[in-house]
């Protein structure tokens, strides 16, 4: 079993995993969940966590450098080490974002404005989880109901900040700088996703261009090699 066979095997489950810990997640959260509930929903998001934790062991295990793979891969790590801090959680989405991101890196253009479009609305739902989680139960909080969450969390990744609604914890704090990177990163997904474009129109109207210019080229070519031709059979 090589690391690169194990993952292609592993993707699939782990997206899965991933989405259960979304529903999960938001269950607990938005519902705000105590007794059996409650624990169902621990349940659910300590088993994904526990399919994380594997599949990490694994691939540092089949890692043909195991030490330069441990360096590369700290925030996969952090994913792992960090479940005791409920608002933290949301990490283990990196898998699905990982796994949509090798998708999108080798298809076309389209299918990567398809996952920018999907992380920043998966960023945006569970940056609100996350605030809500860490901000409704604290005194003088503002963030105290999912839709202001919402609300928040969508001015906070498109950089309008009105200030209506803001974290007031040292751990929502930390969210929101993390929202903020990650709406930066997308943006910047965008815009070069865009110019890809506007170079690649450029370029294919020069080379249909430069193409009717050669056409023309050959025709007039022609024109001159049959006008003498006939100069030549007059003077003869």
């Amino acid at each position: 079993m090589t690391q690169e066979r194990w993952q292609k095997i592993t993707g699939i489950p782990l997206t899965i995993a991933a989405v259960l810990f979304l529903i999960a997640y938001a269950w607990q959260v938005i519902g705000d969940l105590s007794g059996p509930e409650n624990a169902v929903a621990e349940a659910v998001i300590t088993a994904t966590w526990a399919a994380f934790v594997l599949d990490y062991a694994v691939n540092l295990a089949l890692a043909p450098q195991r030490w330069k793979w441990f360096r590369a891969h700290i925030f996969d790590l952090l994913v792992v080490v960090l479940p005791l801090l409920r608002p933290l959680r949301l990490l283990r989405l990196v898998t699905l974002l990982s796994v949509l991101q090798r998708t999108a890196g080798a298809a076309f253009r389209e299918r990567v404005v398809m996952y920018v479009a999907g992380a920043a609305a998966l960023l945006v739902f569970v940056a609100s989880l996350a605030v809500l989680d860490a901000e409704r139960s604290v005194e003088g909080g503002t963030i105290t109901n999912f839709g202001d969450a919402l609300w928040w969390a969508f001015v906070t990744i498109t950089t309008v900040g009105y200030g209506d609604f803001a974290p007031v914890t040292a751990l929502g704090r930390l969210i929101a700088g993390g929202l903020m990177l990650g709406g930066v990163a997308l943006l910047g997904v965008v815009t070069a996703t865009l110019a890809s474009w506007i170079i690649e129109q450029v370029a294919k109207q020069e080379e249909d261009a430069q193409v009717a210019t050669r056409g023309e080229i050959r025709s007039l070519a022609r024109q001159v090699e049959q006008l003498q031709a006939t100069l030549d059979r007059k003077a003869g």
